[in-house]
């Protein structure tokens, strides 16, 4: 029997194509659940932070919707997903032969089985010195210059396997792009991820 809860507040579920990071330009499942703790004023889902705004849904439930899709992947988003514990969940998605990837701050224990683990980490809230080894992506976002240093910070923290992502905001993109390629240059063990979904225009 799954050691957790086997409903979890969900505020959107859908197919499309993973935007960001490693896994950009794949077919993926996403499961955003509602709540978070973190509170990034640059969040562009914040309509996610309240969890009592939505209605709890079985892990089975978003399992099966998740199969029905025909994707490959399922990602565990938010709000800030390592709220909860997913062992349930990930068990009904993996039972279904997918994929289970999950977003992350790492402010919170990250339970459950997961495939892929993009940490995140935010000013606003750290991750847990626990969980930063668990990382199979290291995704940060730039948001101003001094964040270049913000990331070697958490760079030394994680798997010398972790990959290494530089993410311009959104709204900084256009003075960022040429600070962020000049740094990948003189840095190479960085990688520059863009959000691709949202230059493709789709969710």
């Amino acid at each position: 029997m799954p050691s957790s809860r086997t409903d979890l507040p969900l505020m959107e579920a859908f197919y499309t194509v993973q935007g960001e990071g490693v896994f950009a330009g794949h077919a993926a499942y996403f499961i955003r659940l509602a709540g978070c703790d973190v509170g990034c004023v640059w969040c562009d889902v914040k309509e996610s932070w309240n969890a009592e705004d939505y209605a709890r849904v079985s892990v089975q439930q978003m399992a099966e919707d998740a199969f029905q899709s025909g994707a490959p992947i399922a990602v565990i988003t938010g709000g800030e997903p390592a709220m909860y514990d997913l062992t349930a969940l990930c068990e009904a998605l993996h039972s279904k032969g997918m994929r289970v990837h999950i977003e992350t701050s790492a402010a919170h224990e990250i339970r459950g089985q997961f495939d892929w683990i993009t940490l995140s980490p935010k000013k606003f809230k750290f991750p847990l010195a626990s969980e930063l080894k668990k990382a199979h992506e290291l995704k940060i976002i730039v948001f101003n210059k001094s964040d270049f240093e913000w990331a070697e910070t958490w760079a030394k923290e994680v798997s010398s396997s972790c990959v290494r992502l530089l993410q311009p905001e959104w709204d900084k993109r256009d003075w960022a792009a040429p600070l962020l390629v000049e740094y990948v240059k003189q840095n190479p063990q960085w990688r520059i991820s863009l959000q691709t979904h949202k230059i493709l225009q789709i969710p």
